[in-house]
């Protein structure tokens, strides 16, 4: 007589594993590839490369958790279930919130000339443009736009710096302006020699270059690309305004851009890039629910960049 010993039927998963699996998964493999394939992530504000790498040390013992604990899944009460499942669910919301953050990077434009010799220094949380010689005594501190490098915009304020002023173009956190407001003051307090400043942004960087503007007396004068505030400066006494915009924009509409002359001082001078769009006003590429422009971008850029030096050369002589 033989006898046999039956193996023990193989234990499933729950479903709960294996979002959990999908978890580790996102937050392992999303960070690397926006790590490793596109170089303005690290070349930015080190806030957004610090997550990464913190999502994916915590995806990792997370993992390590997972395998040990594989056969030991215990029954959860509804509550706990719930609870667990909406931590997973934002577990990946946190991810694609973080993948939404890849920036655009810079691409090169031909904005600037290759006679320039302008000094340009990458700081942790800044680019510093200095015209040659190192002497200036006017500035500008310029909000790039949302998810966009800072130094999409070096090539476009470039003719400014040979002009003679100094540029600070700010690395935002996450790329995003509005996480620090008032960044351009520790970039103001960084160049003493500076007697008088402008700011200025590109879209949501003209958002909070105008909101610093409104708080901060010793601000002069306000460059607005493609931007509008959100808010009334018609109280803000001895602020000169340019607002430069594109015909076909497809996100500051001229439509915005038009209404937001209620909103600037009555002295604001407007200035529309006949064909540009709003990708136009930085190198990086095109942007998503963008307009079609009619117009060439070294075109385009180079009457971008032409408003701009006379507008602080207005300031300087003021």
């Amino acid at each position: 007589m033989t006898s046999s010993v039956e193996a023990p039927p193989a234990t499933r998963q729950p479903a709960l594993f294996w979002a959990s699996a999908l978890c580790i998964g996102a937050l392992v493999l999303a960070p690397p590839w926006m790590l490793l394939g596109n170089p303005a992530v690290l070349r930015g504000h080190p806030l957004l490369p610090a997550l990464l790498v913190t999502a994916v040390v915590v995806g990792l013992l997370w993992g390590v958790l997972l395998w040990r604990g594989r056969r030991t899944f215990r029954k959860r009460s509804v509550l706990r279930s719930i609870g667990a499942w909406a931590g997973r669910v934002a577990v990946l919301a946190l991810v694609a919130m973080l993948v939404w953050l890849n920036p655009f990077a810079y691409q090169q434009g031909a904005t600037a000339g290759p006679s320039s010799k302008a000094s340009v220094v990458e700081e942790t949380t800044a680019i510093v443009m200095t015209p040659e010689g190192g002497q200036a005594s006017r500035g500008l501190v310029f909000y790039p736009g949302a998810r966009v490098e800072a130094r999409a915009y070096a090539d476009i304020l470039r003719p400014a710096v040979d002009a003679g002023f100094l540029v600070v173009i700010l690395k935002t956190p996450l790329n995003l302006s509005l996480l620090d407001g008032n960044q351009a003051r520790g970039a103001m307090a960084a160049h003493p020699e500076i007697s008088s400043w402008a700011v200025g942004g590109h879209s949501l960087g003209g958002v909070s270059a105008s909101s610093f503007a409104v708080g901060n007396q010793d601000v002069d004068g306000l460059l607005l690309y493609a931007s509008y505030p959100l808010d009334s400066m018609r109280d803000r006494a001895g602020l000169k305004v340019m607002s430069i915009s594109g015909s076909e924009d497809g996100l500051s509409t001229p439509e915005k851009i038009d209404a937001s002359r209620e909103l600037l001082p009555l002295d604001a001078t407007f200035v529309e890039i006949q064909g540009g769009n709003h990708a136009f006003f930085g190198s990086y590429g095109p942007q998503p629910g963008d307009g079609e422009a009619t117009v060439g971008r070294d075109v385009a850029q180079a009457q971008i960049a032409a408003a701009t030096v006379s507008f602080l050369t207005q300031l300087e002589g003021s």
